[in-house]
């Protein structure tokens, strides 16, 4: 599937507000008295932050193919 640039950019705009507020979130819990009680909803979190960065990594990377592509021309 073909995505409009502003489309890629806006998504991307997206992650990086998410990812920021996951980032907010594991620092949180990493703060907390007692960790180890939230290791599950860290874990979550921590995951969800990986899986966020690879989406903006691929987007990142998709914008600069076009960007490649355009360029050429």
């Amino acid at each position: 599937m073909m995505y409009e640039v502003d489309e890629l950019l806006e998504a991307k705009r997206q992650i990086d507000s998410t990812l920021h507020k996951i980032r907010e979130v594991v620092k949180t819990y990493e703060a907390k008295e007692n960790p180890e009680r939230y290791k599950s909803q860290l874990t979550l979190a921590k995951r969800r932050l990986k899986a966020f960065e690879i989406a903006n990594q691929l987007i990142e990377d998709k914008l600069s193919e076009l960007e490649n592509d355009h360029g050429g021309h």
